[in-house]
């Protein structure tokens, strides 16, 4: 089934110009927002709660906005199975690759932090390209073993090392003699909320991935941020900024809360581009805590 599908509708559909599948993208947002109402509650919840000083007009307008952007990253992500180096690059530009220059000629690698806003799917195709570091990007395995292939295979096809979680570590230590930019996504919610840390975004308490401190640390990397600027339809740009340049001189905790407040300024900017539909806040705090002081007392 998971082959039929890919072959007969998902690769053909890939064939199409953008600008064709921008007019499916249309009919699609009708049947997800106004007859499907995918995952609605959970999108207006996180909306309602990240932005208290909004009105409820100015929430609905954000979020119908954000269906709309959803759908046109769907056709988007499904023209990557078949879009050329040339086009990649010219839909995701990437606008101050020089920055990445000097940290290249010393041989340095550095860690990149960026949220899944606007097409993240087209930035982690398109950036090895337009750098001069290699890229290496963090992905989770789909339960379907054909699909995660073909996922795959579509984002590393122009040169990206894509690399599960579990052999993240393996892969630092395999490559700690040549200049590497490590893409990290760190607005997921953690997998231990006992080893995230602890803040406040968007006006909630918040567990945040450490990965990207705990790394730029342990192998001192400068940490830079990537802003993801949609153009328009079906065209975006990467601008990316230094965040921290000496990584083993800051407190702990002040690298990532460093990169999460600038993806939050992004995220206040232009909140119809982030992805509004994962449940970001599902643990809280006070659950975890007491959750340790059970284990503690049992011990």
């Amino acid at each position: 089934m998971s082959r039929i599908l890919f072959y007969l509708i998902i690769k053909p559909l890939s064939l199409l110009p953008i600008a064709v599948l921008l007019r499916i993208s249309d009919l699609l947002f009708v049947i997800l927002y106004y007859v499907v109402g995918y995952r609605k509650k959970v999108v207006f919840q996180n909306l309602y709660n990240s932005f208290p000083d909004k009105s409820p007009k100015e929430i609905m307008r954000i979020g119908k906005q954000f269906y709309q952007h959803l759908c046109d990253l769907i056709v988007e992500s499904v023209r990557i199975f078949s879009i050329s180096k040339e086009e990649i690059i010219e839909r995701c530009r990437v606008v101050n690759p020089e920055i990445f220059d000097k940290y290249y000629q010393e041989g340095q690698s550095i860690l990149v932090t960026a949220g899944h806003f606007n097409n993240w799917e087209m930035m982690a195709v398109s950036s090895n390209p337009q750098i001069p570091h290699q890229m290496m990007g963090v992905y989770s395995s789909l339960s379907n073993p054909f699909f995660d292939r073909k996922l795959r295979e579509s984002r590393a096809k122009f040169g990206v090392d894509l690399v599960s979680k579990k052999d993240t570590k393996a892969y630092f230590a395999d490559n700690k003699n040549r200049p590497v930019a490590y893409f990290f996504g760190t607005d997921q919610s953690p997998s231990s909320s006992t080893r995230a840390h602890w803040m406040e975004f968007l006006n909630q308490d918040t567990a945040v991935l450490f990965g990207t401190e705990k790394y730029a640390k342990e192998y001192n990397m400068p940490v830079l941020f990537g802003y993801i600027k949609k153009r328009k339809r079906g065209y975006y740009e990467m601008e990316f900024v230094t965040v921290e340049e000496h990584p083993q001189q800051t407190a702990h905790g002040e690298i990532t809360e460093k990169h999460t407040r600038l993806l939050e300024e992004e995220i206040r900017e232009a909140p119809q581009y982030w992805l509004w539909t994962h449940r970001r806040w599902k643990r809280k705090r006070e659950e975890i805590q007491t959750q340790a002081s059970s284990t503690n007392s049992t011990e």
